[in-house]
């Protein structure tokens, strides 16, 4: 795709991108919009109090485990191909949830919104690495991509105090079909899919081992996150998840035509990067999950205020994601990381402070903005050493591993701090959220010193990142 400039978007690109933001914030939004809405969801349906979670939980197990092996696909099928599928999927599935009459009905379609966004963000990621030239183009492109990405984690909490307050827990999901069908209008038109595609044998044995092996971590972490770490189901499903985990990565450095080449994996912008997003959104979304608890259980506030109050951190996102390009332009991709992973740390360690006078929820809200802008360096750093340097008809492989560190991420930032907040007393207690406020800091704060030390340790690769992104964008 040619342009005027390289570092202006011609008017064909622009629509592309807009398209495809417009979807990636739809499908961020699906991972947070029922989260305050899960009473009056359960209430309306008929949901048992032990069966409620399920709601959230049957979501993020196949958006997570899925994703990989979709994002793969993608590269022999197509990923306009997997795009277009996937996205009519999400509107039928959508519509199914909103008119749901009974639990199974409910899950079922929540079930298929997970397949579904595990098939379309890849495949919408690569379309846009793919659509723009490595270098300003794409940077700017990733950076926008970020913001919409967290934004639309925010945006969904506020949309379903919104409209569960005004409307109807349903318009949670009915808002999607609309989206959907322009997306599925417009995409045949504006999105075209590079000819170049994987050719060799799709690794089964692979795919199967991931797949299930990702599946039993993350319900593994969810139910020890509910249940504690001395349930049997946790317990077993997490060694499963390691000898499956473990099994895949010792068959794919002797498979012919591997599912995820292990040498990609060695590469220490790709290895740490993903390292980086996935400590980034594990705990930014365990920390909204957790001031949530907060500001409704200490604070007492609504699901709209509490929507609002967390508002601030689209607006950090937005500031994020148009300083991430600039930042690394500057500083290159492993300051950018390390330094974004201390900014998120430090406001998050201010939050242990917190207290029971009202007027703390402006301190939340200062913080949390603040915050965000960090934590959208970290993305925007993220996304551009994960798909960089590497020929299109791998950005499937590599947009699928960074958008499987994205949704394992959130899928299990939450069950392990609310493990963590569980073992110090209570989710609803003022001094156990702070117990697991503090964890959420140290771990961020102990990644930036490793992601800041190991990138180091290989100057080429970073330095092959860095020559891609613009002086200025």
């Amino acid at each position: 795709m040619t342009t005027a400039s390289p570092h202006s978007m011609s008017r064909r690109q622009l629509l592309v991108l807009a398209l495809l933001l417009a979807s990636q914030f739809m499908l961020a939004v699906d991972f947070s919009i029922l989260n305050v809405a899960l009473p009056t969801v359960g209430a309306g349906l008929g949901f048992t109090p032990a069966n409620l979670q399920w709601i959230a939980t049957s979501f993020a197990l196949c958006a997570a485990g899925f994703t990989l092996l979709f994002g793969r696909i993608g590269d022999y099928v197509g990923r306009r191909r997997m795009f277009l599928i996937g996205m009519a999927a999400l509107g039928i599935a959508s519509l199914v949830g909103g008119l749901a009459t009974t639990p199974a009905m409910l899950l079922a379609a929540r079930v298929a919104q997970g397949l579904a966004t595990a098939a379309v963000t890849p495949a919408g990621l690569s379309l846009l690495t793919t659509s723009f030239p490595e270098g300003p183009l794409r940077s700017r492109a990733l950076g926008l991509n970020s913001v919409m990405m967290s934004t639309g984690f925010t945006a969904g909490a506020i949309l379903g105090g919104v409209l569960t307050d005004l409307l109807s827990w349903r318009w949670a999901f009915l808002v999607n079909v609309p989206v959907a069908a322009i997306v599925l209008v417009l995409a045949p038109m504006l999105l075209t899919d590079s000819a170049d595609r994987e050719r060799s044998p799709l690794d089964v044995p692979g795919a199967i081992l991931v797949t299930s092996g990702l599946l039993a971590l993350v319900f593994g972490v969810t139910r020890a996150g509910e249940l504690g770490w001395s349930d049997g189901w946790a317990v077993l499903s997490l060694v499963a998840a390691v000898v499956l985990l473990g099994t895949f990565w010792r068959t794919e450095g002797r498979h012919t035509h591997p599912l995820v080449p292990t040498a990609i994996l060695r590469r220490r912008t790709i290895g740490w990067g993903n390292v980086a997003g996935f400590v980034t959104f594990a705990t930014e979304s365990s920390l909204v999950f957790l001031l949530t608890l907060y500001l409704q259980h200490v604070l007492h506030l609504n699901p709209l205020q509490t929507g609002l109050t967390l508002g601030g951190l689209g607006l950090g996102a937005i500031l994020g994601g148009m300083a991430g390009p600039r930042v690394i332009a500057a500083a290159g991709v492993r300051r950018t990381l390390a330094g974004g992973l201390i900014v998120q740390a430090a406001f998050t360690a201010l939050l242990v402070l917190l207290g029971t006078a009202a007027g703390w929820v402006w301190v939340v809200a200062g913080v949390a903005f603040l915050g965000a802008i960090g934590h959208v360096c970290v993305i925007v750093g993220f996304m551009v050493a994960a798909t960089s340097g590497l020929p299109d008809h791998e950005q499937g492989l590599a947009t699928g591993l960074a958008t499987m560190t994205q949704q394992v991420g959130v899928a299990m930032g939450v069950p392990l701090m609310s493990a963590v907040a569980t073992a110090a007393g209570s989710l609803e207690a003022l001094g156990s959220l702070r117990v697991a406020i503090g964890v959420n800091a140290v771990v961020v704060a102990v990644t930036a010193v490793l992601v800041g030390t190991q990138l180091r340790a290989e100057p080429a690769a970073v330095t092959e990142v860095e020559e891609s992104v613009p002086a200025t964008v």
